[in-house]
């Protein structure tokens, strides 16, 4: 990506960390293979410091939204620590092909490699880690065939690869897209699940940092389906614009102060 790009997709910036919003279809970092990844372009969001931030969790290549960087050192090693502690508050979207029948539950399957040759494609195990998460139905709708889709609110309150995939098939309703769990649709279909919001308490005696990140397009046609509306888009950005200018305002407050 270039410069520009890269720096369109910031959704959050302190001193401690960034939050980008990471487009669907790329990986976060380079694979054994080599090709295209998102961490190549951080070196352009140093902002002044020395080293490029770095990543304090993943995405699937497939899954967009919401994706925290540490800007150094001691920052990445505290994020690191509340990902791992399950204190990062994290929200995904999901559009599943059906739905669950009740407005909220709560999937509690363990899950392990699916087996060696796979990579790291997931499967329900009954001797496999610990795996839960929290589920709620944002709305109903059907697509332009007439087949019912859901579009759910997704909490991993644990951390496990493809959970919210391997969950969501185990139960039947498989995310629209996904190619290797359910219902991959269309040939050209992408995988219909974005990291809509994360919460951060990184500061012990400030309020916790809350991202949230606008609809992806690939996704506006079957959230809109199912009753989502630009306006709760629009909300956010106006959000985020409000955040920014209180920023700038006491940046510009506090080099006053040092004359």
């Amino acid at each position: 990506m270039t410069p520009e790009e890269i720096c369109e997709r910031l959704l959050y910036r302190d001193g401690l960390l960034l939050v980008l919003d990471k487009p669907a279809g790329i990986p976060v970092h380079r694979g054994p293979k080599g090709g295209e990844n998102f961490e190549d372009s951080f070196t352009h969001l140093r902002f002044g410091l020395p080293r490029s931030p770095s990543l304090a969790h993943r995405l699937d290549k497939d899954t967009s939204g919401c994706l925290v960087l540490g800007r150094h050192r001691k920052a990445l090693e505290k994020l690191m620590l509340l990902f791992k502690q399950g204190k990062i508050g994290k929200t995904y979207w999901a559009v599943v092909c059906g739905g669950p029948e009740k407005d909220e539950g709560l999937i509690d399957l363990p899950l392990g490699r699916l087996d060696a040759t796979r990579g790291w494609w997931m499967k329900v195990d009954p001797d496999g880690l610990p795996s839960q998460t929290r589920w709620r139905v944002l709305g109903r709708g059907r697509d332009a065939s007439g087949a019912p889709l859901t579009w759910l609110a997704l909490s991993p309150l644990t951390g496990r690869t493809h959970q919210l995939r391997v969950h969501c098939a185990a139960r039947d309703f498989p995310i629209f897209g996904d190619p290797i769990y359910g219902a991959g649709g269309a040939p050209d279909a992408i995988l219909h699940l974005h990291a809509r919001a994360i919460r951060i308490p990184i500061s012990n005696n400030k309020p916790a940092i809350e991202v949230e990140a606008c609809a992806p397009d690939h996704m506006k046609e079957r959230l809109a389906a199912c009753g989502w509306t630009q306006a709760l888009d629009d909300a956010v950005l106006a959000e985020r614009r409000m955040r920014d200018e209180e920023r700038e305002t006491a940046r510009l407050e506090a080099k006053v102060g040092e004359i």
